[in-house]
């Protein structure tokens, strides 16, 4: 094991033969196909779930009410409700492990990072004349904060690295009792809401909490530090930072269930139930909404496309192992299958998304082929005219 630049690192040198490749590449052919059915069944969900959502968006554009959210008004029951005010709760938000009370009231935002040992692994593959391949493969060890709990267990090189166990988590808690004027706010639509602002730990907090842990325990610019030194961090110690969202003005577009709020089952098949901060129209929100859908759609179409195109890779990859007798030979077919799987996945993807369409929206994409075709059929006769006038002359 060397050491280089405060970092220890252990390298491995594994070598695979020309034979044992291939069989690998036939391996990874299976998984291609895999790979290419569920990146196909996931951009035909997409389109079904794209326009379910903007349908059950627009129905509800058309039904919502706007109430007041001073009283329950038993006439609505049942209905699509837009409500604006003030959210207020009952208590402050309490992280009881650690004595801190919320400022704001409204969610109080624990993050957790321990000092741990990390793992990176960098390899460099080499082929040889004949299709073998040698891969030499170096890791590296580094001490770094984590929000993540790191298992040691599974490191090349356990020996040296340990790491204990993280007993203490990031999580967020959120006040009492939560309410919109007469309205009771389901905790579900608040866990993510509004923005946070730090909140500094004292020393009184700090003391309190070496005094229940029998642990050194500092205040350092408002974040807790659990362990000895806070200039020279050990494998184990915590840095405990929080933040706070304050109580403030939200808009709920929702089902009204007694008090309450419940999603809005659409006749679409899907549901209606959105939060924002501040007081904003409901238009305005249903509009935020379809744009977030139609972002979620291309982003979904995208990693399908993605993933479809890495299976068209393991598919064709047997035929740059086979062409890696000569390497120069296997870089070349690799290039050309780069090639071929690139126009496989813009081939394959477009039509998966349009019998999609066809499947979930037949009039619309049959009115849409429809009218591509006519425009199609007119600009082929226009150019068709334009040529006989050249020709006539002559």
């Amino acid at each position: 094991m060397a050491e280089e630049e405060g970092r220890d690192q252990v390298s491995e040198v594994t070598s695979t033969s020309w034979l044992g490749r291939i069989g690998q590449s036939f391996g990874g052919v299976v998984f291609g196909f895999i790979l290419i059915a569920l990146s196909g069944a996931l951009l035909f969900w997409n389109e079904g779930r794209a326009i379910q959502a903007a349908r059950s968006l627009s129905e509800g554009a058309g039904l919502v009410q706007t109430v007041s959210a001073d009283r329950v008004d038993p006439a609505n029951e049942g209905k699509l409700v837009h409500v604006m005010g003030a959210l207020a709760a009952s208590g402050p938000a309490v992280d009881g492990e650690f004595g801190l009370r919320s400022t704001g009231g409204l969610r109080i935002v624990r993050r957790v990072e321990m000092f741990q040992w990390t793992e990176e692994s960098e390899s460099k593959t080499e082929k040889k004349l004949g299709g073998s391949e040698e891969k030499t493969t170096v890791y590296k060890y580094a001490r770094a904060w984590s929000e993540q709990a790191i298992d040691s267990a599974k490191f090349r090189e356990r020996a040296g690295h340990a790491n204990p166990q993280m007993t203490y988590r990031s999580r967020a808690t959120l006040a009492p009792q939560l309410r919109l004027g007469a309205f009771t706010v389901p905790d579900r639509l608040l866990q993510g809401f509004g923005g946070a602002q730090a909140l500094a730990a004292t020393d009184e907090q700090a003391a309190a909490l070496q005094k229940r842990l029998n642990k050194p325990v500092a205040a350092v610019d408002g974040v807790l530090y659990i362990g000895r030194d806070p200039g020279q961090p050990a494998v184990g110690d915590y840095k405990i930072s929080f933040m706070d969202v304050r109580l403030q003005p939200a808009s709920i577009v929702a089902r009204q269930a007694g008090p309450t709020f419940e999603a809005y089952r659409t006749k679409a098949g899907g549901s209606v139930e959105l939060i924002v901060a501040g007081q904003v129209p409901a238009a305005d929100m249903f509009k935020e909404a379809q744009d977030d859908n139609r972002i979620w759609t291309w982003l979904l179409r995208a990693g399908g496309c993605v993933a479809m195109f890495i299976g068209f890779s393991l598919i064709l990859g047997p035929l740059g192992v086979l062409g890696d007798v000569i390497p120069i030979l296997g870089d070349v077919i690799r290039a050309g299958t780069f090639l071929v799987g690139l126009l496989c996945t813009a081939t394959i993807a477009p039509v998966i998304i349009a019998i999609g369409w066809l499947w979930y929206r037949p009039v619309v994409a049959i009115g849409t082929l429809a009218l591509g075709g006519i425009v199609v059929y007119g600009v082929l006769r226009l150019v068709r005219r334009r040529a006989a006038r050249k020709v006539a002359p002559a």
